[in-house]
Parts: C-alpha cells; structure tokens; sequence
C-alpha cells in the first residue's frame, strides 16, 4: 500500500475505532474499551513509524476532518471514562481502609 493511501487508512481506522469506544463508553462497556484502545495505540504508532507525508489538498481535508473527529470522541470518552474511574479509585480507598481497620482492631474484613 503506498505511503499515502496507508496514512489515511490508518486515521480512517483510529476514526472508526474512537468512535465505537465513544459509542461503548455511553452504552457503559468498559470492559471492550482496552481492546479498542490498544488497536488506536498501535495505529497510532505506525502513523508514526510512517512519518511525515505530503497529501494533496483533498487527502489533506480529508485527514483533518478524521482528525477532528478522533479529538472529539476522545473529549467524550475521556469525560464518560474519568468518572467512572473515581468512582472505582474511592471504593478501593474504601476496601482499603476496612481491611486496615479490620487488621488494627483483628476484626475480620
């Protein structure tokens, strides 16, 4: 696949696959998020390993405007994802403190 054509796929793809995380993300999957997480980090780094390319006025339109999608899906991923791990982080703060207290006071937690 020329250089070209292999840049804009993979940001077709990372568009594709940021928006089935934001798609996931309000139908709280959390558990398909990894996946399509790690396949964005691995087309993130073979656009990367391309490095640069010139893309006529078209193809150039074309990747700004997948670009600014991936942004905009990555904003509502983010926002939907980071309460969730707050909520996660005080529960096990929560567990934490019982198995403390059950440990200072040899009460079983």
């Amino acid at each position: 696949m020329p250089v070209r054509h292999e840049v804009i796929h993979c940001y077709g793809e990372l568009a594709s696959a940021m928006s089935l995380m934001a798609s996931l993300a309000r139908a709280r999957e959390w558990d398909r998020l990894p996946e399509l997480e790690a396949r964005c980090a691995a087309l993130v780094d073979r656009l990367k390993a391309v490095g640069a390319v010139s893309l006529d006025a078209a193809q150039l339109e074309h990747v700004h405007g997948l670009i600014v999608r991936i942004h905009a899906d990555q904003d509502e991923v983010c926002g939907l994802v980071k309460p969730q791990l707050e909520r996660l982080v005080a529960k096990m703060a929560q567990v934490q403190n019982r198995s403390d207290l059950g440990k200072a006071y040899g009460l079983p937690y």
